[in-house]
């Protein structure tokens, strides 16, 4: 597990813009929020699920987080049919503050195109320590200064 400016980051995720993660389990692929999201958001307080047996695509807005800070996307990393949902979060939301990388996942994908999108997604200690950088860099010049 990597640890990149303080948000753990393990080794065998791919990594989304949107702050997605997705673990390859066989022909099936489960997905979250990464730390450096909940990091950011804060303690979430409700989260949209999307609907199992939709189809999404890859940067598609599948469902909302909402914490104490905002309310934000729920982003497709990968294109395909949703085949579960974590209804545990319908209980315990925190669970994606808590443990974003186990009992915090979001949703399992039966990917329509993996090696296409895969491909695009960020993975491996470099890659996604130039990605952390660069969206710190951008939050950071988004703060309004007084």
């Amino acid at each position: 597990m990597a640890d990149i400016l303080g948000y753990e980051m393990p080794d065998d995720l791919h990594y989304h813009q949107e702050h997605t993660w997705v673990r390859i389990e066989g022909d099936k692929a489960r997905v979250g929020m990464t730390t450096f999201y909940t990091g950011l958001a804060g303690a979430t307080t409700y989260v949209d699920l999307p609907f199992e047996g939709d189809d999404v695509e890859e940067g598609e807005t599948c469902g909302k987080i909402q914490s104490s800070k905002w309310v934000g996307k729920f982003v497709a990393p990968l294109s395909g049919e949703i085949l579960e949902i974590n209804e545990s979060l319908e209980d315990d939301c925190q669970l994606i503050n808590k443990d974003p990388y186990g009992d915090g996942w979001i949703m399992v994908l039966k990917p329509a195109k993996l090696d296409a999108e895969l491909a695009k997604l960020h993975n491996g200690g470099p890659a996604v320590e130039a990605f952390l950088k660069s969206e710190q860099e951008r939050i950071d010049k988004e703060k309004p200064t007084s």
